[in-house]
């Protein structure tokens, strides 16, 4: 059920572009290569806080009508580098921790010529209210276009494309997103341990995006987490086509070659896999 309330007013250095099509791999479930129609660019790939190798996590999606943003870290201010700002714009918030609203502050700075609408969990409208407001920054009600929010239960959704919502395992309430656009399915999972709603929300995706906070072998119980197999295993249990690891955790993976190395690591059991770096665009 929606629930709408208005409010006025592979590691690359730099930016590059791989094209991709789904796969026909015995880990991954085979489909029709497709039309390129969509751009997924990783704005900020890093969990809990910004260092060299990245801003904290914003993904944004370009596809034919509409312009989307996963999460709202410091990456969120590289948005307009990319987009015209012409399009009907929508973010989707997973939860509430400060890595992935913080670069909602940069708000100001764009111009959504058709409105931005805000999406996430029921509560979603009064703690934003709350954390972009005076003295902290300009209010949504002050932000040089309007502003909407639509709170989201768990389930299916046509807001107005089809958005599927669950929550994952984390110690603050965290939705999964699972997105329906130009005849492709993306799905957002962060943050997470494995968990069955995981698998659910990435059946049969073109695009699965999990977090990796955790390298090889390490384990969270109680903060959970996915490290690399974790995030292998949930693709395969989902038949996913693709799968790209993001929110690397900025604590654990301290240099750009930690990622590279879990891309050598895991390239051979996961063919396709992306290790996000920020600024990185795929095509699919």
């Amino acid at each position: 059920m929606l629930r709408p309330t208005n409010h006025g007013g592979v590691f690359v250095p730099d930016h590059q572009t791989i094209k991709t099509a789904p796969l026909n791999l015995n880990l991954f479930c085979s489909s029709n290569v497709k039309p390129v129609t969509m751009k997924v660019t990783f704005l900020g790939t890093n969990g809990w806080y910004d260092t060299r190798t990245g801003n904290t996590c914003s993904i944004l999606i370009q596809s034919k009508e509409y312009d989307i943003i996963l999460d709202a870290g410091n990456g969120l201010a590289k948005a307009d580098q990319y987009i015209t700002q012409d399009k009907p714009a929508y973010l989707f918030i997973s939860h509430f921790h400060i890595d992935h609203i913080e670069g909602l502050h940069t708000l100001v700075k764009f111009r959504f010529s058709k409105g931005l609408v805000i999406c996430g969990q029921v509560g979603t409208t009064g703690i934003l209210n709350t954390f972009v407001a005076n003295p902290f920054t300009v209010p949504f009600a002050q932000l040089p276009f309007p502003v909407r929010f639509l709170e989201l239960d768990e389930g299916e959704h046509a807001i107005p494309f089809p958005v599927e919502s669950l929550l994952l395992v984390h110690p603050a309430p965290c939705f999964g997103y699972r997105l329906s656009l130009d005849g492709k399915v993306i799905t957002y999972c962060t943050d997470t341990g494995y968990c069955d709603n995981a698998v659910l929300l990435g059946r049969n995706s073109d695009l699965l995006i999990t977090e990796c906070g955790l390298k090889s072998g390490q384990e969270s119980p109680g903060w959970p987490h996915l490290n690399p197999e974790n995030a292998l295993q949930i693709a395969k249990e989902a038949h996913a086509k693709r799968l790209a690891l993001t929110h690397f955790g900025a604590e654990v993976y301290k240099s750009p070659e930690d990622r590279t190395d879990v891309q050598r690591q895991f390239q051979k059991e996961c063919p396709g896999l992306i290790v996000a770096t920020d600024d990185l665009t795929v095509e699919i």
